[in-house]
């Protein structure tokens, strides 16, 4: 497996845990028959719950375009340093996002944010 598969695996893995602590704040908040149910009238989120539940669905929305330039690099058998670097960062970047944006932290967000973006285009010059 190359590097940058590695990488996509660890992202891959990272989005997929996400909505764990959220959901736990859900049940604690509305109790399990809710949590799992469609209440009328839900009781809302823990702030930084709600925060952690949009950073997730702003990962899913970004593991897409990752995914799809790593898989097709990883058929064109596109791989250097820089590939390996952009994607290696791109971990930490989204890993960065998910805290920053659950603990409110302004700056941070959107420079992890930013980062990861460039880390996709990065991927995308090497491919064209």
């Amino acid at each position: 497996m190359t590097s940058e598969m590695m990488s996509l695996t660890w992202v891959t893995t990272l989005t997929a845990i996400m909505w764990m602590p959220y959901m736990l704040n859900m049940i604690v908040v509305r109790g399990l028959v809710n949590a799992v149910g469609y209440p009328e009238s839900p009781e809302p989120l823990s702030p930084w719950a709600a925060k952690m539940k949009a950073a997730h669905a702003n990962a899913v929305e970004n593991l897409v375009i990752f995914a799809v330039l790593v898989l097709i690099a990883d058929a064109a058998n596109v791989s250097n340093a820089t590939t390996v670097l952009a994607c290696q960062l791109y971990f930490w970047a989204r890993l960065t996002h998910l805290l920053s944006y659950t603990f409110a932290v302004p700056w941070v967000r959107t420079a992890a944010f930013v980062g990861g973006f460039v880390c996709q285009i990065t991927l995308l010059l090497q491919l064209i």
